[in-house]
């Protein structure tokens, strides 16, 4: 049994520390990465999931980004540390994290990633979206939160403060 709360400054390095173990070195030179320079997590979105002992098992973050005038999260990393990958931790973080995005004010999420994991959580194929290179296009993935929030939108993903 995991308890999933709001990520805390106090989890910070601990939640650093499972990403690099989860991904692969030089994880932060990715174009993803080039979007959260400078820009705190979405407060309220990031959580982590802790067993009865207080022992980190996974974690997800959001950063917000915006597409032309149009704001959207940024979901990722997620992570789920190896020795819990396969007890349904990563879906309750993503379900569990997403259901607050609307009450946030949040309309739109996207991300970099494995469509057949991430279809299974309603992502699809964003088309008319450009992230910053190098990304592979088919992997750039969208889900509305509020419906037919991605209906018209197009361009660039662009750091939230630019």
């Amino acid at each position: 049994m995991y308890q999933l709360t709001p990520e805390t400054p106090q989890d910070y390095w601990e939640v650093e520390a499972l990403y690099d173990t989860c991904f692969a070195p030089g994880r932060e030179a990715l174009s993803s990465y080039r979007l959260r320079d400078g820009i705190p997590a979405v407060s309220g979105l990031s959580h982590v999931a802790r067993d009865a002992g207080g022992i980190l098992g996974g974690a997800i973050r959001y950063w917000p980004v915006r597409i032309g005038a149009v704001e959207a999260l940024l979901l990722g990393p997620v992570a789920v540390h190896p020795t819990r990958q396969g007890e349904g931790l990563g879906r309750a973080l993503i379900e569990e994290s997403l259901r607050h995005a609307a009450p946030l004010g949040w309309d739109r999420v996207m991300l970099v990633g494995d469509a057949p994991y991430y279809g299974r959580f309603g992502f699809e194929l964003l088309k008319d979206i450009e992230m910053p290179p190098p990304t592979n296009p088919a992997r750039v993935l969208g889900r509305a939160i509020a419906p037919g929030a991605w209906e018209g939108v197009a361009g660039k993903v662009r750091r939230w403060l630019d």
